[in-house]
């Protein structure tokens, strides 16, 4: 199973138990506080799968490895290139 269809269908499911519980289809008889607590529910996991989101890409971009190696070897590959350029006429 795919990682989207784990997200579709976990999706599915919030949202499947969502309007069963918000449109009362199963005569639940729920009290008022926990229908007005489930009313706005899809809007508080939309915040903290931002919240979710966001440190999990601070916390990736705060951790990722640097290649020195790799840039040095880049560096040089472009001063070769502009040599090379250079020999054949154009100015930088």
């Amino acid at each position: 199973m795919t990682k989207l269809l784990e997200w579709l269908l976990g999706s599915a499911m919030v949202g499947l138990i969502w309007g069963l519980l918000t449109f009362d289809v199963l005569d639940i008889q729920l009290p008022q506080a926990y229908r007005e607590a489930v009313w706005p529910m899809p809007v508080y996991l939309l915040v903290v799968f931002g919240c979710y989101s966001l440190a999990t890409v601070g916390y990736r971009v705060a951790t990722f490895n640097d290649c020195e190696e790799a840039a040095k070897e880049l560096q040089a590959q472009i001063i070769e290139a502009r040599a090379d350029l250079e020999r054949k006429g154009l100015k930088f």
